[in-house]
């Protein structure tokens, strides 16, 4: 097949960005104009800026790339609607691939990705893409480097997921109860499994450079366990096994926390034995926390300082969001049979129509 046939034979897609104005924006567009390959049929990039203010999304389109791509307005609600925006707005184009703000499509990307969804049968909903994570050759990765290279082994990630519009259709889209960029991706491919579809691994190859934080990231990153409390009520418990998700140290979080609070409970009663005993076994579970992230990393000053003060945080902070989680989800529904009653369904065959001599 010459690459003209290849391309023409290629399916359709678009590709759909939800974006917060970084400047990684302009690497992963150049870099997806660059890709060999059949090009995208529309690019649609959505700017969810909370308070753009009327200023223009900060991007450099490539020029191969302007006659498709569109910018449209998010609404500030986190990825999974940005996505569903996305997707819906590209139209009946057989496919939406999403790709984040910050990865780096490989080289041979679009050709790559030719490949993957001309191996799709009709049941396959979607297919996955293989990420790297570039970590420091010259020193240990840093606790939040190591969090992110996570991402390299996570089973669904949308930061490069091709999805067939039919099965988005079909299950409704992302939740967009899903407001953080954890979980929600995990959560459309078991709805979509549960309606009879498939996910396909597929081998295009894309960079998700590690991006610059502060030092309270992690802290902020608890935020996902009122994620997995809604991940509980929809899906049951077992869905870490199916999703093949790390479980992470909540039950340890949960104890530690409430070692601190009776022991400041038993000093306020004036039980100074109790508080002792409960005080000794937050500072045992924070040491033992801090120490095994900072063990693996580069040990510096600053990383051991960080990890000090945010191993005292995180607990307490993992505690409050999963409470919160059961606060705000409790009257959340197991996923139910109304939602996965569109199952794919079979090309028709072509009609043959015997003519008589």
């Amino acid at each position: 097949m010459t690459p003209y046939e290849e391309e023409t034979a290629a399916p359709a897609y678009a590709v759909v960005i939800p974006t917060l104005g970084r400047r990684s924006l302009n690497t992963c567009l150049r870099a997806l104009a660059n890709a060999t390959g059949p090009k995208p049929a529309q690019v649609v990039l959505v700017d969810d800026r909370r308070e753009p203010g009327g200023v223009p999304l900060p991007v450099e389109i490539p020029e191969t790339l302007r006659s498709v791509t569109t910018v449209v307005a998010g609404r500030a609600r986190g990825p999974a609607a940005a996505r569903n925006r996305g997707w819906r707005e590209a139209g009946p184009v057989p496919w939406a691939v999403f790709l984040d703000d910050d990865v780096v499509p490989g080289p041979t990307w679009a050709e790559d990705l030719a490949r993957d969804l001309a191996a799709a049968t009709y049941r396959t909903a979607a297919v996955t893409a293989r990420i790297t994570v570039p970590l420091p050759a010259d020193r240990r990765p840093t606790d939040w480097e190591r969090n992110t290279a996570g991402l390299a082994t996570a089973r669904w990630i949308t930061a490069d997921m091709a999805y067939r519009r039919e099965a988005l259709e079909a299950v409704g889209g992302f939740d967009e109860r899903f407001r953080r960029a954890f979980r929600e991706d995990a959560d459309l491919a078991l709805r979509v499994l549960a309606a009879g579809w498939t996910v396909h691994a597929g081998k295009r190859g894309t960079v998700h450079p590690v991006r610059p934080a502060d030092r309270m990231i992690s802290v902020r990153l608890q935020r996902g366990n009122a994620d997995d409390v809604l991940m509980n009520r929809r899906h049951g418990r077992d869905w870490w096994t199916r999703a093949d998700a790390p479980r992470g140290r909540l039950p340890r979080h949960l104890a530690v926390s409430g070692a601190a609070v009776t022991a400041l409970t038993c000093a306020v009663l004036g039980r100074r034995g109790a508080a002792a005993v409960c005080a000794a076994g937050w500072l045992a579970g924070t040491a033992e926390f801090a120490w095994a992230r900072i063990a693996p990393g580069p040990r510096t000053r600053d990383e051991v300082a960080t990890m000090a003060l945010t191993s005292v945080l995180i607990p307490p902070a993992a505690t409050w969001h999963w409470l919160r989680g059961h606060a705000k989800y409790h009257r959340a529904l197991p996923l139910g049979p109304h939602e996965v009653a569109a199952p794919p369904r079979a090309p028709r065959e072509p009609v043959q129509v015997r003519v008589r001599p």
